[in-house]
C-alpha cells in the first residue's frame, strides 16, 4: 500500500480522487481492535485500505476493509477470509505480509467491519512507474526475477494468483512485492490442478455494469474462455507484464473489449525486440513462450521461468550494463536518486541474481 504524499520527491505514488477518499467509512481516531487508523491510503471495488498504527507493537500498518455497500455481502466477506488463508499460508520477500484478520463492531453505526492487517509498504506500484516509459531492460530482468521468484513461491503452497497486474505490484527500495490475493484459488500442491478450487469464470468476472473486475489485458486465454485457472495461467500474465516493462506498450491492445478479448485469443503480440532494439533474443525469446495461447507449450512453472530469467541476467550485455553501482537493488533505481545510488556501505542481500563475481573490480579501474 502506497503512502498518499509518497516518500520520494521525484517519484509520486498514485494519487485517489479526493471525493472518494472522503466516502470512504473510516475516519482517523477509529480504532480497529488494536489498530488505530491514520489515514485513508486508496478505495477500490475490492476494498478500502488505510493507514493505521499497531497499538501494541508502535508500527505502521495498512488495513483493508470491505466497502460499505459490499460488507453485507455474503460472498464478497467469503473472498476476503480466503484472501486472508491465502496470504498467510505464504511468506517470502517478494510477497506483502499478512500479519493479522479481525472484526470490529463500530459504535457510532453499529455496522461490523471485518478487516485484514497487512504489511505497510512505501513505494510506487508498477502501473505508476510504467506511466513514465519503459523500464531499461537490466532492471526489466531484475524485476522479472523477483516477480518470477514470488510466483514459484505461491505456485509450491498450490496458490494461482489469477489477477498479476502492474497495480498488484509495488516498487519499494527493497525491490519488487506482489499484492492482493482477492481472486486467487488455492489447490492441493501434492495432486496438482486436477483438485483445484473452479475458477471464476468470465461472467463472474462481469459486474452488473459490465465492468470486468480485474485487468482484462493480463489474462490467459483459457481464464477468457472459462476453463480453470493453473501455475501457467499466471505465467500468461507474467509475460505480457514483462513485456510491457520491457516495451513501454502493452502486449495486447484494442479499442473495444470485444476487440481486446478476440486479441487474446487469436493475436500474438509483435516481438518484444521489435519495439525495444536492444532486448536480447533470448529475452524476446523467453517473453513470447510465456505468451503462447496454449499453456501446454508455455515455462510449464514457475521455477523454470525463474531458471530462464537468472541466465538471461548473466548475459554480457547485460552484466556490463549492471556493474555500476554494484551495491544497489533494483527498487531503488526504479525508485530514484542519482543514477539510482544507495549510500555507501548497502546491504547487497536484495540482488535478485547471483553477484558478480567480479564485482569490485570497480574499483580497481581508473576513474
Amino acid at each position: 500500500m502506497s503512502r498518499q504524499d509518497g516518500f520520494h520527491s521525484r517519484v509520486r505514488p498514485k494519487i485517489y480522487n479526493f471525493e472518494t477518499l472522503q466516502q470512504m467509512a473510516l475516519t482517523a481516531g477509529t480504532k480497529l481492535g488494536p489498530y488505530e487508523i491514520q489515514a485513508a491510503i486508496g478505495a477500490g471495488g475490492m476494498g478500502e485500505v488505510y493507514r493505521a498504527t499497531d497499538t501494541r507493537l508502535g508500527r505502521t500498518v495498512a488495513v483493508k476493509v470491505l466497502p460499505a455497500a459490499l460488507a453485507a455481502d455474503p460472498e464478497r466477506r467469503r473472498r476476503l477470509e480466503r484472501e486472508a488463508r491465502i496470504a498467510g499460508s505464504l511468506n517470502h520477500p517478494h510477497i506483502c505480509t499478512l500479519y493479522d484478520i479481525g472484526e470490529e463492531r463500530l459504535p457510532e453505526s453499529d455496522a461490523s467491519v471485518r478487516y485484514l492487517v497487512m504489511e505497510y509498504l512505501e513505494g510506487i506500484t508498477l502501473e505508476a512507474r510504467l506511466q513514465k516509459g519503459r523500464l531499461p531492460v537490466e532492471q526489466a530482468v531484475a524485476f522479472g526475477i523477483q516477480i518470477a521468484d514470488a510466483l514459484d513461491k505461491a505456485h509450491r503452497r498450490g496458490v494461482v494468483h489469477r489477477d498479476l497486474k502492474p497495480g498488484n505490484l509495488m516498487l519499494t527500495k527493497s525491490g519488487v512485492k506482489l499484492l492482493d490475493f482477492g481472486l486467487a484459488t488455492q489447490q492441493n500442491a501434492a495432486t496438482g490442478p486436477t483438485s483445484q478450487i473452479p475458477t471464476v469464470d468470465l461472467q463472474e468476472r462481469i459486474t452488473t455494469q459490465g465492468a470486468i473486475i480485474g485487468t482484462l489485458q493480463y489474462m490467459a486465454p483459457e481464464q477468457l474462455e472459462g476453463r480453470e485457472a493453473d501455475a501457467r495461467t499466471d505465467i500468461f500474465a507474467f509475460g505480457a507484464l514483462l513485456y510491457e516493462m520491457v516495451t513501454g506498450a502493452r502486449a495486447f491492445q484494442s479499442g473495444s473489449q470485444a476487440g481486446l478479448i478476440g486479441a487474446i485469443l487469436r493475436d500474438d503480440p509483435r516481438p518484444a525486440s521489435e519495439l525495444a532494439p536492444d532486448t536480447p533474443p533470448l529475452l524476446a525469446r523467453t517473453i513470447s513462450r510465456c505468451l503462447s495461447k496454449d499453456r501446454d507449450d508455455r515455462w510449464q512453472t514457475a521455477n523454470d521461468l525463474l531458471f530462464q530469467l537468472r541466465s538471461v541476467a548473466q548475459l554480457p550485455a547485460l552484466r556490463r550494463r549492471n556493474t555500476w553501482p554494484p551495491r544497489c537493488t533494483p527498487g531503488a533505481r526504479a525508485l530514484g536518486g542519482r543514477h539510482g545510488r544507495v549510500r555507501p556501505g548497502g546491504n547487497r542481500r536484495h540482488l535478485p541474481v547471483e553477484p558478480d563475481p567480479e564485482w569490485r573490480s570497480w574499483q580497481r579501474r581508473p576513474r
